[in-house]
């Protein structure tokens, strides 16, 4: 039987975490390096910080460059991932973005690359990394960020709240499919986090103190309130999940 605290270490795994230049990517990054991963980060900034931060932790990091909008980006990253120490354990589905406006404004264009971000790269990433998962044959870890507007309409983002549905069902969907390969599926959906993401929110006075109002916790998350539930979907103590979206909301949603 495993000891609690070794169920929860990724010694001599190797985790691919998009989004990783800042906010919950970077957070999620050190934290699964501190559990013992090495860590690919994978963005379009600059990912300086990220790599000191996991370095420090006596891991070792991959920065990768790459414009997750373009689903041709997806198989020579994940070449380079793999090639790196020839192996891939998690991946973490981390990188997303909004366009927030009224439905009535949207471009197709704004609407095509908020889907193309956090859907369809979501899925080409979770199918390449799957396939070297079954080559590898020991099965892995696949982690989708989702969100509270999986579960809800939100206002003036219909792109995005379009794609985090959807995320939700692809990562049940993709669960049943893979479970026989020993591949777990699952993903998180952070409430309102105080990231670059929903700066301007925290911005508008009064939708900022409309939103802090109802989270029974008192206070918006930050980035490391999501990095436990990182980890723990990336180990072993999560083998029997297959297919959940775990919130980590400060209570939204029970409220």
């Amino acid at each position: 039987m495993n000891e609690p605290d070794s169920m929860f270490r990724l010694d001599g795994k190797v985790v691919l975490v998009t989004g990783a230049s800042r906010g919950m990517g970077q957070a999620i990054a050190v934290a699964l390096a501190g559990a013992g991963a090495d860590v690919i980060g994978v963005a379009r900034g600059d990912m300086v910080a990220t790599r000191c931060a996991v370095e420090a932790t006596g891991a070792r990091f991959l920065a990768l460059a790459a414009d997750l909008s373009q689903g041709a980006c997806v198989p020579p990253l994940v070449d380079q991932a793999h090639a790196w120490q020839g192996r891939l354990n998690v991946l973490v589905n981390n990188a997303g973005i909004v366009r927030r406006g009224v439905a009535l404004g949207v471009s197709e264009a704004d609407w095509d690359v908020v889907i193309n971000v956090n859907l369809r790269s979501v899925f080409l990433l979770s199918q390449a990394v799957a396939r070297c998962f079954i080559e590898q044959g020991s099965g892995g870890k696949i982690i989708n960020t989702a969100s509270m507007l999986s579960f809800q309409g939100g206002i003036r983002v219909p792109a995005y709240t379009a794609s985090k549905s959807a995320v939700m069902g692809l990562t049940k969907a993709l669960a049943n499919e893979w479970a026989p390969h020993g591949i777990n599926v699952n993903a998180i959906a952070p409430g309102y986090i105080a990231t670059e993401l929903t700066s301007l929110l925290q911005q508008d006075e009064q939708r900022c103190a409309e939103i802090t109002a109802r989270i029974p916790a008192g206070r918006w998350g930050r980035p490391d309130d999501v990095a436990g539930a990182a980890v723990f979907l990336a180990s072993r103590a999560s083998d029997y999940v297959h297919g959940h979206t775990l919130a980590v909301d400060g209570g939204w949603l029970a409220r």
